[in-house]
């Protein structure tokens, strides 16, 4: 077995010494026999450090009573049978604090690694853009792994052909495609409507769709595209939804910004404006606005946070990797030619999503938000991020930009509480 959402620690000083022996209580706490003295102790005899075991079985396991009241445990994908809780392989270190992170993954891991030992069945997620790169990847191994998941994209015949790939590959899989397109502000409210009607819980919201490098041009909406695709249209599918989030907590959304965030310019942030943000085309720099909406990526998830951690609803940002292969560069050859040329020395699709199932599914993250990752870890996000009462006007903006654009019947439900 591999981890589940965090791995035991793999150095050789954490290794159990002969005549000793890890055990674990049914109640989840980690202790040490000593065979020799005959003895036993919460500590790890090497490190002194104290170990949980948390969570629920992995996939395809369940424990059972034997007559005589042994506890074993069945892997019935591998027909096995063991008196050793699977989970103990996974253990995690008793932290002072639930901020006390530690790197446990890095560049080189996958999702599937990511998510190796959990079972997902009964946790309901959305993931947008899930028809191909990181968010196919994304769909694939939670999906794999018992989570129903509701593929959000704009071409549904994309989306038919991923999620028949997926179950060729898990037949047991549950998954539902449902349309959206973020460049129309109706077309994100009729997804949420539809998604409401059918009563389901909502417990991992993965904003992954975006689009990169397009010349200006303006939605349906009148809005400057790169701006409402990656930014406007995440809003509000996220606030129609937040009911639902809020129902089904503890629930998180995820965002999947870039470090491309940090490039923005000065001018832009001390200025954000409706101008700003969806700029006419005399004003319009594809790179600009692109950065720009990452950053947007970064402040809507703090501020999120902050309005909705105390309901159950935590949010989170994150960098997949640098200049991965995909769809996303598709809109100008030049683009796709660098896309091409790095792609020897960039993650794959599976690395690309490991940060997202990371954020989503993290026991350690349970009740954590308002924090950037990169590579499965906490870093610190662009400076712009810790300017004060920023992120609430972003919010306010877009508040108003969505709410001059759809009709009192549409209004934004659930406004929270003001973090400033």
């Amino acid at each position: 077995m591999a981890a589940t959402d965090i791995l035991a620690d793999t150095d050789s000083d954490d290794e159990i010494p002969p005549d000793w022996e890890e055990r674990v209580t049914l109640d989840g706490k980690v202790y040490y026999a000593n065979h020799a003295k005959q003895t036993t102790q919460w500590v790890h005899p090497t490190t002194g450090k104290k170990k949980v075991v948390k969570g629920e079985l992995p996939y395809g396991w369940q424990r059972k009573v034997t007559d005589d009241g042994h506890v074993f445990y069945v892997d019935h994908i591998n027909e096995k049978t063991t008196y050793t809780d699977p989970r103990l392989a996974f253990a995690e270190e008793v932290k002072d604090s639930p901020m006390d992170f530690r790197q446990r993954f890095d560049g080189n891991t996958s999702a599937m690694q990511i998510l190796l030992g959990r079972d997902l069945t009964g946790k309901y997620a959305i993931v947008t853009g899930a028809n191909s790169g990181i968010g196919y990847e994304t769909t694939r191994s939670l999906a794999s792994h018992g989570c129903h998941v509701t593929l959000a994209c704009r071409n549904t015949q994309s989306a038919d052909m991923a999620r028949s790939k997926i179950l060729a590959e898990y037949p047991t899989a549950e998954m539902e495609v449902m349309e959206v397109d973020l460049a129309s502000l109706a077309s994100v409210r009729h997804f949420t409507d539809k998604y409401n009607a059918r009563q389901w819980p909502l417990h991992i919201l993965i904003l992954n769709a975006g689009v990169f490098g397009l010349p200006h041009t303006l939605t349906v909406d009148g809005l400057e595209t790169t701006f409402q695709v990656n930014h406007l249209a995440q809003v509000y599918l996220t606030k129609l939804l937040t009911p639902t989030l809020v129902t089904s907590a503890p629930s998180r959304v995820i965002l999947v910004s870039s470090e491309s965030h940090r490039f923005t310019d000065e001018a832009s942030v001390k200025q954000l404006s409706e101008e700003k943000l969806s700029p006419p085309a005399s004003k319009y720099q594809a790179m600009r606005a692109y950065n720009l909406s990452k950053l947007c990526n970064v402040l809507f998830s703090q501020e999120l946070n902050a309005r909705y951690m105390e309901q159950g609803v935590t949010s989170n940002s994150l960098h997949p990797g640098n200049m991965m292969y995909s769809s996303l560069s598709r809109n100008w050859w030049l683009y796709r030619l660098l896309f091409y040329l790095a792609r020897p020395f960039t993650k794959s699709m599976q690395q690309g999503a490991a940060t997202s199932l990371f954020c989503a599914i993290a026991q350690e993250l349970e009740g954590v938000g308002g924090l950037y990752f990169n590579n499965c870890c906490p870093c610190r996000p662009s400076d712009y991020c810790f300017q004060d009462n920023l992120s609430k006007k972003l919010w306010d903006i877009s508040e108003k930009m969505l709410a001059d654009r759809m009709s009192p019947d549409n209004e934004i439900p659930g406004k929270g509480t003001d973090s400033s």
